[in-house]
């Protein structure tokens, strides 16, 4: 972890606490408020901060669909003014996920608002989701990121990841191989099937065992108080989301209790 963040170097497992937003002005499921976006967010960033997470993580969930590629350029503007916000609020390590596969947006939105790393879902090769062939984008990302000057924000990249399904039967081991010496991953992410679902600890020891002690493995779904004994024995941080939201479900609010338990038993 020494070589991700320094601010996470003296931490024996790192947690980083999701950011749900609302959708967006233009989605389909907008709400008509961004005031009241933004107040969620606030909201939900202080019970994260309050509750001892070591991160956060700000992404466009409810923007469903999704675009598979490149969303607009409101979308952009309005995640990057909110992602500041953000910033003003807590001085956690902030990351930025657009949704899909956007990871050149939420670069963008990194560089502009001082985050620290960005999530990408699919940084080499292709997988079939539900918003079509979603194709590896590290040629450009990488790119960019030096055009920008902005080395310091960090890629983490899914591995096998959810919502979506190999085109062709690949070793994990390859996969992830590929995503850290030619995709140039700084850490990696592995997930279940979707949202909330649980992974697989048998696919984070693999992944883990095949990227080395120098490459984070963050787990990207489905951890709990059940389920954090079995994976923290692999996993080097946990991105965690739905359990954190009262009740469990993913499009409530954070429960600072929630948070604060998880934390306990993190240690």
């Amino acid at each position: 972890m020494n070589s991700f963040l320094p601010e996470w170097s003296s931490k024996p497992k790192v947690v980083i606490g999701m950011l749900h937003l609302p959708a967006l002005p233009g989605s389909a499921r907008y709400g008509g408020s961004v005031e009241a976006i933004r107040s969620l967010l606030l909201r939900d960033a202080e019970a994260l901060a309050s509750g001892g997470v070591h991160g956060l993580m700000m992404e466009n969930f409810g923007d469903v669909p999704f675009y598979p590629g490149r969303v607009p350029r409101h979308v952009v503007a309005q995640m990057t003014a909110l992602a500041i916000e953000v910033r003003r609020a807590t001085d956690l390590p902030l990351g930025i996920n657009v949704l899909r596969n956007d990871g050149l947006s939420a670069l963008e939105v990194a560089a502009a608002a001082g985050a620290s790393y960005i999530r990408v879902n699919v940084l080499c090769g292709a997988r079939v989701a539900d918003q079509g062939v979603l194709q590896g984008i590290a040629h450009d990302l990488l790119r960019l990121r030096r055009e920008l000057g902005a080395e310091q924000i960090k890629i983490l990249a899914d591995v096998d990841v959810k919502h979506s399904v190999a085109l062709a039967a690949r070793d994990l081991a390859d996969e992830v191989d590929d995503t850290i010496e030619r995709g140039l991953a700084d850490g990696l992410v592995v997930s279940g099937a979707g949202t909330g679902k649980a992974t697989d600890p048998k696919h984070v020891k693999q992944v883990k065992a095949a990227a080395g002690a120098d490459v984070p493995v963050f787990i990207g779904s489905g951890t709990n108080d059940q389920s954090l004994p079995i994976l923290r024995m692999d996993a080097d941080g946990f991105i965690v989301g739905t359990w954190f939201k009262t009740d469990g479900v993913a499009s409530n609010a954070v429960d600072v209790g929630r948070v604060r338990r998880f934390m306990t038993l993190v240690g």
